[in-house]
C-alpha cells in the first residue's frame, strides 16, 4: 500500500505541475507553440520523479517534528525537487537534440559538450521555464505541503 500510495502522489504532483505549465502557457499566449507535448511531459514527469524520490525520505526526516517544520520540510523538497528535476529532464532533452553535432561520446571534447549543453539548457529552464509554475504551482505547492504536514504515517 505504500509504494501504491506513492505512486498516487506521484501522479497527482505531475498532473499538478504540468496543469501549471499549461494554465500558463494559455494565459501567456493561448497554448500556440509547437512543442506543447514536450513541454507537458517534462513538467509532468519532473513533479512526478521529484515527488517519488524526495516525499519517502522527507516524510521520515520530519516524522517526529512539529507541524511547522514539516510543512517547511515538505515545501523546501518539493520546490526544490520539481524545479530541479525539471531543469535535468530539459537538459536532457536540450542534451539529445545537439548530440547529432557533438563529438564521439567519451572524449573530452564529449564530457565538455555535454557539460556546458547542459549548463546552458539548465539556464534557459531557469531564466524561461520557472515562470511556467507560477501562480498555480506555488497555490499547488502550499497546499500539498501543508495536506503532507498534516499526516501522520
Amino acid at each position: 500500500m505504500h509504494c501504491l500510495g506513492i505512486f498516487a502522489g506521484a501522479i497527482g504532483w505531475g498532473a499538478a505541475t504540468a496543469a501549471s505549465a499549461l494554465v500558463t502557457l494559455y494565459f501567456r499566449n493561448g497554448l500556440l507553440t509547437s512543442h506543447i507535448t514536450a513541454l507537458t511531459l517534462i513538467y509532468f514527469f519532473g513533479g512526478a520523479l521529484a515527488w517519488s524520490i524526495l516525499v519517502p525520505p522527507t516524510r521520515r526526516f520530519a516524522r517526529q517534528r512539529p507541524t511547522s517544520a514539516r510543512f517547511a520540510a515538505f515545501f523546501l523538497a518539493l520546490s526544490i525537487g520539481t524545479a530541479a528535476m525539471t531543469a535535468f529532464l530539459f537538459a536532457m532533452d536540450y542534451r539529445w537534440f545537439y548530440s547529432r553535432w557533438h563529438a564521439p561520446f567519451g572524449s573530452l571534447i564529449w564530457i565538455l559538450q555535454f557539460l556546458f549543453t547542459g549548463a546552458s539548457a539548465v539556464y534557459q529552464f531557469a531564466v524561461l521555464g520557472l515562470a511556467l509554475f507560477l501562480p498555480l504551482g506555488l497555490l499547488c505547492l502550499i497546499v500539498v505541503s501543508a495536506y503532507l504536514a498534516r499526516q501522520r504515517d
